[in-house]
């Protein structure tokens, strides 16, 4: 897990493959975000609860370890923090999952490093509107 800078928004990684979590973390580094990146949902949730943390993207896989999956983790983030924006990954479509929450971004893998930056640069201007 990574730590960020007080105040300056933050990209969530969420991914329990460590190769992929490492990739996703090196495409978001390039980007106005910090990166704090984790293996499970539960990990996940006690990053967005800290008050030091201003997580502005959520970058998750569906098949988590441990009791919450990545769409059970969109659900809770668009509930509890609306202003995350929410981008969920998979290797199989599931766009078509009653679960998926309706505002968060599908992206099926293998996903394009030009995608994540895009939902990066919106989740960047999204916070910084906020500030």
């Amino acid at each position: 897990m990574g730590y960020a800078l007080p105040d300056c928004p933050v990209a969530l990684v969420v991914e329990d493959d460590a190769a992929v979590r490492d990739l996703a973390s090196a495409v978001l580094e390039e980007t106005d975000l910090d990166v704090i990146a984790c293996e499970s949902a539960e990990a996940a949730i006690s990053v967005l609860e800290r008050p030091d943390v201003n997580v502005a993207l959520l970058f998750a896989d569906v098949r988590l370890p441990g009791a919450m999956d990545g769409l059970a983790l969109a659900s809770t983030v668009e509930r509890r923090w609306p202003d995350v924006r929410v981008v969920v990954t998979s290797g199989y479509d599931a766009r078509t999952d009653d679960r998926l929450p309706p505002q968060a971004v599908f992206m099926q893998k293998p996903w394009r490093a030009l995608d994540v930056l895009v939902q990066a640069e919106r989740a960047t201007l999204a916070a910084r509107a906020a500030a």
